[in-house]
Protein backbone atom coordinates (compact mmCIF):
# COMPACT_ATOMS: atom_id res chain seq x y z
CA UNK A 1 0.00 0.00 0.00
CA UNK A 2 1.00 3.63 -1.03
CA UNK A 3 1.83 5.90 1.76
CA UNK A 4 2.87 8.78 -0.60
CA UNK A 5 1.56 10.11 -3.63
CA UNK A 6 3.66 12.88 -4.91
CA UNK A 7 3.51 14.39 -8.46
CA UNK A 8 6.36 16.13 -10.42
CA UNK A 9 6.70 18.07 -13.82
CA UNK A 10 8.09 16.36 -16.49
CA UNK A 11 8.39 18.12 -19.82
CA UNK A 12 8.77 16.30 -23.35
CA UNK A 13 6.54 13.09 -22.42
CA UNK A 14 4.03 13.99 -25.30
CA UNK A 15 2.74 10.48 -26.24
CA UNK A 16 1.83 7.40 -25.26
CA UNK A 17 5.23 5.65 -26.62
CA UNK A 18 7.33 8.63 -23.81
CA UNK A 19 4.64 7.67 -21.40
CA UNK A 20 5.32 4.08 -20.90
CA UNK A 21 8.95 5.00 -20.92
CA UNK A 22 8.82 7.54 -18.22
CA UNK A 23 6.66 4.85 -16.70
CA UNK A 24 9.15 1.87 -16.74
CA UNK A 25 11.58 3.61 -15.53
CA UNK A 26 10.22 5.27 -12.59
CA UNK A 27 8.46 1.42 -11.62
CA UNK A 28 11.64 -0.41 -11.75
CA UNK A 29 13.10 2.65 -8.37
CA UNK A 30 12.63 0.52 -5.22
CA UNK A 31 9.46 1.11 -3.07
CA UNK A 32 7.78 2.72 -5.96
CA UNK A 33 4.10 1.17 -6.21
CA UNK A 34 2.54 2.55 -8.87
CA UNK A 35 3.21 6.02 -11.60
CA UNK A 36 0.62 8.17 -13.78
CA UNK A 37 1.13 10.22 -16.45
CA UNK A 38 -0.59 12.71 -17.86
CA UNK A 39 0.51 13.39 -21.83
CA UNK A 40 -1.40 16.41 -21.72
CA UNK A 41 -0.05 17.98 -18.71
CA UNK A 42 3.27 17.03 -17.91
CA UNK A 43 2.38 15.48 -14.83
CA UNK A 44 3.38 11.97 -13.54
CA UNK A 45 2.65 10.96 -10.01
CA UNK A 46 4.80 8.35 -8.24
CA UNK A 47 3.08 6.35 -5.02
CA UNK A 48 5.13 4.84 -2.77
CA UNK A 49 5.90 3.10 0.28
CA UNK A 50 8.34 5.46 1.82
CA UNK A 51 9.00 9.47 1.12
CA UNK A 52 10.25 9.55 -2.43
CA UNK A 53 13.66 10.31 -3.08
CA UNK A 54 12.91 13.58 -5.36
CA UNK A 55 17.28 13.14 -6.17
CA UNK A 56 16.85 9.68 -7.68
CA UNK A 57 13.59 10.46 -9.34
CA UNK A 58 15.19 13.34 -11.07
CA UNK A 59 18.08 11.46 -12.25
CA UNK A 60 15.80 8.82 -13.70
CA UNK A 61 13.63 10.84 -15.55
CA UNK A 62 16.77 12.64 -17.05
CA UNK A 63 18.40 9.56 -18.03
CA UNK A 64 15.14 8.35 -19.77
CA UNK A 65 15.56 11.33 -22.04
CA UNK A 66 13.11 13.81 -20.61
CA UNK A 67 12.88 16.72 -18.52
CA UNK A 68 12.58 16.63 -14.72
CA UNK A 69 11.07 20.34 -13.28
CA UNK A 70 10.79 18.99 -10.02
CA UNK A 71 7.53 18.59 -7.77
CA UNK A 72 4.14 20.00 -8.81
Amino acid sequence: MSAFSTTYKVSGVNSGHCKAIVSEALRGLDGVDTVSVEISTGLVTVNTSAEPDDALISTTIDDAGYDFHGRA
